[in-house]
């Protein structure tokens, strides 16, 4: 069998590498241009052929080390010259092909925040460009994500969110050898402009009221500094975690959660009617309205469902808390639905994962999909017009002003 020597410059290469070709011979061609290169650039930087005795001699030759690198025509390998006082791989031809490799390492990254699996990835990754992807490789080109993701976490916050969402979920992380449930804090808010914004993501071991104190804390420290109104589920220790971190502050009780709850202490065949009862509280003109629907309720589940109706009482300031506000921003703010779609967008991408290695895989992970989609709620259309809100609040604020003012003048 014939060998020819292949001879091409390094303008010709790039032509190469840069053609749509992919032949399993021009990977092959590649191979042995790319190694004449280095070769050659060795020779340039010793000043002297290998073996040659030269008093021209710059350096000296000191074997060589393999080197890989992803093309498009797959995964190639590089003979690279080592030299005693310096690298052959300057500026130039292995540095462009580096950024290509670069691109796919980023495109591995994507491919993992939008939910693909690792035996997905290693697929795409074999048929594109003719190289396999370990689960190593794709945690360590995720890495890269990290100061990333906390500077967003860590991000100054502005002093006044009108509303804040929040919420918890449970996701599974290998720890000491063992899979267990950890949670992931989520806050959402409406700033004064109308726009939603991803405020706070945390993982923490569980739901408790010492680590959503934590959590509160880090907005707080951040610059949050008031909260008109804050919806959520009825989780005792958030709850008992916001009267402490935002004293004052009203509190709406998830109605969607709160029906649950509801019928949990219902019989079944009144279902039906608890349900247009509490409807008929929940869509109520005024509170005035509201607490005559409850008083019907009332009568209905005192025979039925006693314990149903203590529960009815005893929650029915929480649950009406959103009637303070004008009545365009009741039905979406009577509800943590706003944070509970951001939940569901979060499952979507967990699930092919379906157990993190560790915390910071959730975190690198999750923190990534949430700052994609707060930079998409910035560039689209406001979720509320935040006009009659202001209005009320300026309102609220010159009758304040005014009452002080008589109590001074009284004084």
């Amino acid at each position: 069998m014939a060998t020819y020597n292949i001879t091409l410059d390094e303008e010709k290469a790039r032509e190469l590498f840069l053609s749509s070709y992919t032949d399993g011979a021009m990977k092959d061609l590649l191979t042995q241009v790319l190694n004449q290169i280095l070769d050659a650039r060795a020779t340039e930087l010793c000043g002297a052929e290998l073996y040659e005795h030269s008093d021209e001699r710059r350096d000296y030759r000191n074997g060589y080390r393999d080197r890989s690198l992803v093309t498009r025509f797959g995964k190639i390998e590089l003979a690279v010259p080592r030299l005693r006082g310096q690298s052959v791989l300057g500026e130039g031809l292995i540095e462009s092909y580096s950024r290509s490799e670069q691109a796919l390492m980023a495109g591995i990254a994507e491919m993992v925040i939008n939910g693909v699996s690792t035996r997905k990835i290693d697929t795409v990754s074999q048929v594109l460009f003719g190289t396999t992807i370990s689960k190593s490789q794709v945690s360590r080109v995720c890495k890269m994500l990290d100061p990333v993701v906390e500077e967003f976490r860590q991000r100054a916050l502005c002093e006044w969110y009108p509303f804040l969402v929040v919420d918890a979920m449970y996701l599974k992380v290998r720890e000491d050898g063992k899979v267990i449930p950890k949670a992931l804090y989520l806050a959402i808010a409406i700033n004064k402009n109308g726009r939603r914004e991803i405020i706070g993501i945390a993982l923490n071991n569980r739901e408790s009221k010492e680590s959503y104190r934590e959590f509160f804390k880090n907005l707080k420290a951040r610059g949050l500094k008031r909260v008109d109104l804050v919806v959520s589920d009825s989780h005792e220790g958030l709850v008992e975690a916001l009267k402490e971190e935002f004293t004052g502050t009203p509190w709406q009780r998830c109605q969607t959660h709160f029906s649950r709850n509801m019928l949990d202490k219902c019989p079944k065949k009144i279902w039906g009617e608890v349900k247009e009862l509490l409807t008929s509280i929940y869509t109520a003109r005024n509170i005035t309205e509201a607490r005559r629907q409850r008083d019907e309720a009332l009568t209905l589940l005192e025979k039925e469902a006693p314990k149903a109706a203590e529960l009815l009482d005893n929650a029915f300031d929480d649950i009406t808390a959103v009637f303070t506000l004008p009545l365009k921003y009741r039905k979406q703010l009577r509800t943590s639905n706003i944070i509970e779609r951001f939940n569901e967008e979060i499952r979507r991408r967990e699930r092919p994962i379906r157990i993190f290695p560790n915390d910071d895989s959730v975190i690198r992970i999750l923190g990534t999909v949430a700052m994609e989609i707060h930079e998409r709620w910035a560039l689209q259309r406001t979720h509320f017009n935040m006009d009659e809100y202001l209005e009320q609040c300026l309102t609220i604020l010159q009758g304040v002003s005014k009452a002080e003012g008589d109590e001074r003048r009284a004084a």
